[in-house]
C-alpha cells in the first residue's frame, strides 16, 4: 500500500469545535481515504508533505447548483442548446473546484447534463471537479417556476408525477428537485404563490424514497414551504419566509433547510439596473425578510445546509465560501456556518465518507492561511490549495 502523510498542519476535522495542533494526515494513495490523523510520533508513509503550519479543512459541499445556467444572463441561458451548455457546465465544475467546494448535489439541469457528468467523473474520464449527485430535469407545474426552456419536466397531476419521477429515476437521477412554489426569476408567478400541490409532491417523496433518493423542494413563500414539508421532502430549499409552524413541522420530520443566502445576496449586491424591475422587486422584497427568518430556523435546531444556487444572476461558480461569512453575519458561529457542510454530507447521506477528516473517510481538503474558527473570510481566500481524495488539484 502506498501511502502519503501530510504534516505540521492544524487540523479542524469538521465536527469538533476546535483547531488540533500539529497534527498529520495519513492517506492511502489508491483509495484517496484517510488511514488516520494524529500528532506525536509520525507513522510510515511513502511520501511526505508538510503543509508548512497552515490550518486544513474538510472540502466545502455545496447542496444546490445549477451548473448549466450562465450567471451572467438575466435567464440563466437555459435556451442555449446542449453542447454549449454541456461546455459550460464544465467549466463550471472546475470553477467549484478551485473555489474550494469538493462535491455538489445539482438542483435541476438541462438535457440530463449532470446525469451524464457523473457517469464520466465517476468512470475517471473527467478529472478536476468535484463529485457530483445529479437530479436531471426538476420537475413543475405547467406554467411553473421550472417551465422555462430544456429545464422543467411538466407534470400537472399526481398520476404525471409518478410516472414522470419514474422515468428520471430510470434515467440516472439520484436526486430528485420539485417545485412548490413561485420564484425570483419567473415573471408570471409570485413567491407565496404555491405551485405544485401537496398531493403532488407527496408522490414524488415516495417514488424517490422507494429507491432511497432524497427529495428537494424549491419553496420560498407560504403555504409552498408547508405543502412540501407536509408532503415529506428532505429539504426546503431558499425558505425564505418560512415560519414558526413551519420550523416545529420541519424539526419534527427532521427537514434540512438550504437558505442559498449567497444567491440573494448578489442580486442585492451587483444586479440593481441590469435586470427587470419586477425580479428586483421580488429580491429586494425577500432580502428584508429572509436573513432573519433563517437563524430563527437555525436557533430552533433545524440543521441549515450550505447551497448557494450557483448560476442564478450574478451568483457565479467562485462564490460559495462567501455564504459563510454571510451566515456569519446573520448570527450564526464560525463552527455553525463550516457545519453546514458537513450537514450537507447528512442530508445527501453520504457521510459514512465524506464531510469530515477522519480515518475511513476521503481526503477531500483545503489548506487556508487563517484559522477559520477566528476569521470565517479565510475560507475565501482565492490562491487556496484543494485536494481531493489526497491528490492537489488547485
Amino acid at each position: 500500500m502506498s501511502k502519503t502523510i501530510f504534516t505540521n498542519i492544524n487540523l479542524f476535522n469538521g465536527k469538533d469545535d476546535e483547531i488540533k495542533a500539529d497534527n498529520y494526515l495519513l492517506v492511502d494513495d489508491k483509495t484517496g481515504k484517510i488511514i488516520q490523523t494524529g500528532t506525536g510520533q509520525l507513522p510510515q508513509a511513502d511520501k511526505t508533505v508538510d503543509l508548512g503550519g497552515k490550518y486544513v479543512i474538510p472540502g466545502l459541499m455545496n447542496c444546490h447548483t445549477h451548473i448549466f445556467m450562465d450567471p451572467t444572463t438575466p435567464d440563466g441561458g437555459s435556451s442555449a442548446g446542449v453542447v454549449p451548455s454541456t461546455v459550460r457546465a464544465v467549466q463550471h465544475l472546475h470553477d467549484l473546484l478551485k473555489s474550494g467546494v469538493t462535491y455538489i448535489r445539482e438542483c435541476g439541469s438541462t438535457y440530463n447534463i449532470d446525469i451524464e457528468l457523473e457517469k464520466l467523473i465517476k468512470a475517471g474520464k473527467l478529472s478536476k471537479v468535484p463529485e457530483i449527485m445529479s437530479a436531471g430535469h426538476p420537475f413543475s407545474m405547467t406554467g411553473g417556476h421550472g417551465d422555462m426552456p430544456n429545464f422543467g419536466r411538466l407534470v400537472d397531476s399526481p398520476d404525471e408525477m409518478r410516472k414522470a419521477v419514474r422515468q428520471g429515476i430510470k434515467e440516472g437521477a439520484k436526486a430528485i428537485k420539485v417545485m412548490a412554489t413561485g420564484g425570483v426569476m419567473t415573471e408570471s408567478d409570485a413567491l407565496d404563490q404555491p405551485q405544485l400541490s401537496e398531493a403532488e409532491i407527496h408522490v414524488a417523496v415516495e417514488e424517490a424514497h422507494h429507491k432511497g433518493l432524497i427529495v428537494a423542494a424549491h419553496a420560498e413563500g407560504n403555504p409552498g414551504i408547508l405543502n412540501a414539508i407536509k408532503a415529506g421532502v428532505d429539504s426546503i430549499e431558499h425558505g425564505f419566509y418560512v415560519n414558526d409552524e413551519e420550523i416545529k413541522l420541519m424539526l419534527e420530520k427532521g427537514t434540512y433547510l438550504t437558505p442559498t443566502i449567497v444567491g440573494a445576496w448578489a442580486f442585492i449586491e451587483y444586479a440593481p439596473g441590469k435586470i427587470p424591475d419586477w425580479e428586483m422587486a421580488k429580491i429586494s422584497a425577500a432580502w428584508k425578510d429572509l436573513r432573519g427568518n433563517i437563524t430563527k430556523a437555525k436557533n430552533a435546531g433545524v440543521k441549515i445546509t450550505l447551497g448557494t444556487d450557483a448560476g442564478t444572476p450574478f451568483n457565479d461558480f467562485t462564490m460559495t465560501p462567501q455564504e459563510l461569512p454571510l451566515l456569519v453575519e446573520q448570527g450564526f458561529t464560525n463552527f455553525e456556518a463550516l457545519e453546514t457542510s458537513l450537514n450537507d454530507a447528512k442530508l445527501m447521506k453520504i457521510d459514512d465518507e465524506y464531510g469530515t477528516l477522519e480515518a475511513g473517510k476521503y481526503a477531500d481538503f483545503l489548506v487556508l492561511d487563517k484559522n477559520p474558527l477566528t476569521d470565517i473570510t479565510a475560507v475565501v481566500q482565492k490562491d487556496k490549495a484543494v485536494y481531493k481524495k489526497g491528490l492537489r488539484a488547485y
